[in-house]
């Protein structure tokens, strides 16, 4: 019997992962001690994973750092560049930096490069960035993807305010169309978000490891189907998903 894994404090994403993994039988725990020999499958950050996942062989599936600069400029209506942050600092603003799958640089609108942290134990001058031209969305999405296809989702934002709500018929049909242009590029279980920018354009604003994504509307019982393909037993994946092993 597989069992999840998910670490103390719960987020409310996390809790509602727990209810909908116990209510098909799977064994929740908040330690990996003694668990060695079980099927695990993880929800939580990537540093707490490279520490704790790494010696239970959890392969955990994520989208390449420069998956969104390869996507065609009607998907994303703005300029994005991969580079480092030691790279970004010397660049005029304004611009938007975040890091393309962790937390270790604030994502925000900044003045110019020279408003970036300075390197620290967290981040040093090789730390990877994506930069991206300033837009505006007026509302983003977020869809959680099974084999190319959209298995639920919700609006987080509204004009960069949280603001959780059902996933709309627009926005989904915005992001299957995503899907079918560029699907193989991903992995088969993942988080892909959107947006409709200030005039009505929709745009693809990020993709992210499933394992690490609020749920916020989306039915927390389709999103554990995403979370156990993103991030099971290293045996079990596929040769379409390798590539993409963190």
């Amino acid at each position: 019997m597989p069992l999840l894994l998910a670490p103390h404090p719960l987020t409310s994403t996390a809790t509602l992962l727990t209810h909908a993994a116990r209510h098909r039988g799977i064994e929740v725990v908040d330690s990996a001690q003694g668990h060695e020999a079980r099927d695990v499958h993880w929800y939580g950050g990537p540093l707490a994973a490279d520490r704790i996942v790494r010696p239970l062989r959890v392969g955990l599936l994520e989208p390449a750092d420069d998956w969104l600069t390869t996507l065609a400029p009607e998907l994303t209506h703005r300029r994005i560049e991969l580079t480092t942050l030691d790279r970004a600092r010397e660049l005029d603003g304004p611009l938007f930096v975040k890091p393309p799958s962790d937390k270790s640089v604030p994502a925000a609108v900044y003045a110019g490069g020279r408003d970036l942290p300075r390197s620290g134990e967290r981040i040093g001058p090789q730390t990877p960035v994506l930069v991206s031209d300033v837009v505006e969305f007026a509302a983003e999405y977020r869809l959680f993807v099974l084999d190319g296809e959209v298995r639920t989702g919700s609006r987080y934002t509204v004009f960069g305010r949280l603001d959780p709500a059902p996933l709309t018929p627009d926005a989904e049909r915005f992001g299957q169309d995503v899907l079918d242009a560029c699907a193989p590029t991903l992995p088969s279980a993942v988080v892909v978000d959107i947006g409709q920018l200030v005039g009505g354009r929709w745009a693809v604003v990020e993709a992210n490891m499933a394992w690490f994504a609020q749920s916020y509307a989306a039915d927390p019982d389709r999103v554990l189907d995403v979370l156990l393909r993103s991030s099971g037993p290293r045996r079990l994946v596929t040769a379409r998903d390798a590539p993409f092993l963190r």
